[in-house]
């Protein structure tokens, strides 16, 4: 599942511009690290540390691709969790999709 779910940030990630910070999400334990200090972002399943970490189910994950989850919403609920850079979680619109 995870490996499913890293492949659509690597398709995500390749077609957005460099995000010139790190990210990782932690989904169900399982890290997905996307290094966009680059020319380009590169998606692995290192468990480095990052700029911002965002936790979530890969459940609530799903949720929010599909429009059926708040990301407000879910953050406020503590569906998700953010640590580090706040305003670098707000420009994730175009890797989530």
């Amino acid at each position: 599942m995870i490996d499913q779910v890293t492949e659509k940030f690597k398709v995500a990630a390749g077609n957005a511009a460099p995000i010139g910070a790190t990210i990782k999400f932690v989904l169900d334990d399982n890290p997905v690290f996307i290094d966009g200090t680059g020319d380009e972002n590169v998606v692995s399943n290192d468990d480095g540390d990052a700029d911002c970490t965002i936790t979530m189910s890969l459940e609530d994950l799903d949720k929010l691709r599909k429009g059926e989850l708040n990301p407000m919403m879910a953050v406020m609920s503590g569906k998700i969790k953010i640590k580090g850079d706040m305003g670098l979680a707000m420009k994730l619109q175009s890797l989530l999709s």
